[in-house]
């Protein structure tokens, strides 16, 4: 093999260790690098979806809203819309305050929903 005739020739692994080491380090991947990955493919698999708190500029009242939402969103008490639906994420109006939720939250939510409805 390779790996035998490596060492014959040097007589050291140093040649074979050099020549197996990766491009790319798997325990410590860059951030931004796995940002533009597919969600599928990255090395820890997460979505690109997430909830936001969603402030009407009319009431100050907060609503939260899916991040790829489908339909148009409006506030309950004066009408106003908050966010249109585009072919992925949605398109906040102009005025409307907002800010991701924190995914530790979303999933304590899920849970006790979960538990609620077995």
């Amino acid at each position: 093999s390779w790996a035998r005739r490596c060492v014959q020739e040097t007589g050291t692994w140093g040649l074979l260790f050099r020549r197996l080491q990766m491009e790319i380090d798997l325990l410590h991947p860059d951030p931004v690098e796995e940002a533009k990955l597919h969600k599928l493919k990255r090395l820890v698999q997460s979505p690109n979806s997430y909830f936001l708190d969603v402030k009407c500029p009319g009431c100050d009242k907060v609503f939260v809203v899916f991040s790829h939402a489908q339909t148009v969103i409006k506030c309950h008490d004066c009408d106003q819309i908050l966010c249109r639906p585009t072919g992925g994420k949605c398109k906040l109006e102009r005025g409307v305050g907002f800010r991701k939720k924190q995914f530790q939250i979303t999933l304590t939510l899920y849970n006790s929903f979960r538990l609620i409805f077995i």
